[in-house]
């Protein structure tokens, strides 16, 4: 149990040393959680106190189950817009049936990560790749940032992709109310000078620096703070001003989501998209700070620590949560050591939820929309564009697309886009590996590429080397290239298939290397092969091939190539060649 237990293995060492640190890590998480909890349920399409319930019992779920000692899991920006994607299209916004089934999306999500952590398959956030993920994560920034100024600018808006936000907008902006503008714009501009300018200030006016960065940090509460309490005192919302209302005080009341099989059908695909882009989002994040204190992750247990933080979501009335990048790097940033952090913080935000939500009742939603605007800016990587750009045509390709998905038809359409993109790519790389024919460095043992290099050849001894593994998809591709060398080289009486980089050969190319063999034995050319690793020399011994093989298995390059015309080849200095990785075989 101590395997999916990691609090029995930290707790046990836990110090009041420990407590302090996680103590204030967790204050300082907390006053920041609260505005993004608000603002991402309104993402979401959900009421406030939604966003308050998925940052209590997910929280500390995690702290029991999760392998991040300074993972920050709660609502995030992206998951959120898939939230309000996957839901939009079978209730209404904010309704009662809408809350069910974001309940039931964080179920679900969580129930498909448990069955993904107990089948060990942590290896699956390797199917997408970074170009994906940041085209997709771009994307769903900027999608975000629009979907929110219909709150800045006071109107109706509406729609699910880049296009039609658009489109709402501009039929609504007439009617904009100047009010609610004035609040977004300038909670917007403090929020960017909070970020910008507020710790470099505060340390100016003799702050310590950590002090300054965690004031800079509560940024979002002391816009909601200053917006609300200017809509009470001014009674901006008499003019128009969109403000949240009355928020239920208390906590929820936890249960299962009730079983609608029509519903958990629907609902079953938009879960798996958000469960594995979730993941993927929070390992690379909690990877990225244990690297910086030489901790490690467990990928499989992650999915199991996510899969408790989704079914306590879907349990106590919340919706599908991940890892946050903002708020664990804060986490980490004030020295939070155990995942015990994330348990106080969740106090915290229960402690809200029972006693600060009244004095919500005037919050703008502006203040909100601003909240997220600026939070989701650090999602936009143009960087990752331009340089993917320049280093690979291809995953610029699936990476423009995936972009292009989101923008055109929404989120999971783009992203799923993206990744059968990046499977075909990856099909079609592998069934055209890169080869090359190969010559020996005079002087030394080694070969390289005829093309690249001033090499030593031979007319009745040439070498192929086949730089990827052998499977289905390159078969025939294989056999092409070598029955080729035999044709285009008429003296040649030995080809060599160097496998250096050749890390498994499976059924369909075994049947290819034997077609090779039999086809250059008719033409009168042995085939042989060289620097064939151990495990898949193992595989081989278990077929016919080799009794079957016109030629030998030599254990380097340079001793196939000097046995076979030792007067081209010879050994650098004078020195004799290296023996045979297997007994030779007499032919």
């Amino acid at each position: 149990m101590k395997n999916y237990l990691p609090i029995t293995r930290w707790a046990k060492r836990y110090s009041p040393g420990a407590f302090a640190d996680d103590a204030l890590a967790a204050v300082i998480v907390t006053i920041m959680l609260i505005p993004q909890s608000l603002a991402y349920a309104l993402i979401a399409g959900l009421p406030p106190e939604v966003g308050l319930y998925a940052s209590i019992l997910p929280l500390i779920a995690y702290a029991i189950f999760g392998t991040s000692n300074t993972l920050a899991v709660g609502p995030v920006a992206v998951v959120s817009l898939m939230t309000a994607a996957a839901i939009g299209r079978i209730a209404e916004t904010g309704s009662a049936d809408y809350i069910a089934a974001a309940a039931v999306l964080a179920f679900l999500s969580g129930l498909i990560l448990l069955g993904l952590g107990i089948l060990r398959m942590g290896f699956l956030a390797n199917f997408l790749s970074h170009p994906i993920i940041a085209g997709f994560i771009t994307a769903s920034g900027i999608l975000i940032a629009a979907s929110q100024l219909k709150h800045i600018f006071g109107v109706a808006g509406g729609g699910h992709t880049l296009i039609e936000i658009i489109q709402s907008l501009m039929s609504d902006i007439a009617s904009f109310n100047p009010a609610t503008l004035g609040i977004g714009v300038v909670s917007i501009l403090f929020l960017l000078c909070a970020r910008a300018w507020l710790a470099k200030l505060l340390t100016g006016l003799g702050i310590p620096e950590k002090t300054a960065a965690s004031i800079s940090k509560a940024g979002p509460l002391l816009a909601v703070m200053g917006t609300t309490a200017a809509v009470a005192w001014f009674g901006f919302d008499a003019r128009g001003v969109a403000i949240v209302g009355e928020v239920p005080r208390g906590l929820p009341t936890p249960g299962l989501p009730e079983f609608d099989a029509a519903l958990w059908r629907q609902l079953a695909g938009p879960a798996l998209l958000i469960a594995i882009i979730g993941y993927v989002e929070s390992v690379s994040i909690a990877q990225t700070l244990a690297a910086k204190r030489r901790e490690r992750i467990d990928l499989n247990q992650e999915l199991i620590g996510l899969s408790a933080a989704n079914l306590a979501a879907g349990t106590s009335g919340g919706f599908p949560v991940t890892g946050g990048f903002a708020r664990s790097v804060v986490n980490f940033d004030a020295g939070a050591r155990t995942p015990a952090a994330g348990g106080f913080a969740a106090l915290g935000i229960a402690l809200a939820a029972l006693f600060l939500t009244p004095l919500l009742y005037f919050l703008p939603k502006a203040t909100l929309a601003a909240t997220i605007i600026v939070a989701v800016l650090s999602l936009v990587n143009i960087g990752a564009i331009q340089r993917t750009w320049r280093y690979s045509k291809s995953d610029f390709a699936a990476m423009m697309i995936t972009i292009a998905g989101v923008f055109a038809f929404g989120v999971e359409v783009g992203v799923v886009a993206g990744v059968a993109l990046s499977i075909a790519l990856l099909l079609y790389r592998s069934s055209k590996p890169h080869y090359a024919i190969v010559g020996q460095v005079p002087g030394t043992e080694h070969f390289r590429n005829i093309h690249r290099h001033d090499v030593t050849t031979s007319p009745s001894a040439a070498s192929i080397r086949v730089d990827g593994n052998l499977f289905f998809a390159n078969a025939r591709f294989l056999e092409d290239h070598v029955l080729g060398v035999a044709a285009d080289q008429p003296d040649v009486k030995h080809i060599v298939l160097m496998c250096s980089a050749v890390n498994e050969i499976d059924a369909s190319a075994l049947e290819s290397l034997e077609a090779i063999n039999e086809r250059l034995k008719h033409a009168g050319v042995t085939f042989h092969m060289s620097e064939v690793k151990g495990p898949v020399m193992d595989r081989l011994e278990r077929s016919h091939f080799l009794e079957a093989l016109t030629g030998r298995v030599f254990l380097s390059e340079f001793e196939a190539m000097h046995t076979l015309d030792p007067e081209t080849f010879a050994a650098p200095n004078g020195e004799p060649s290296h023996g045979s990785a297997k007994p030779p075989k007499i032919t």
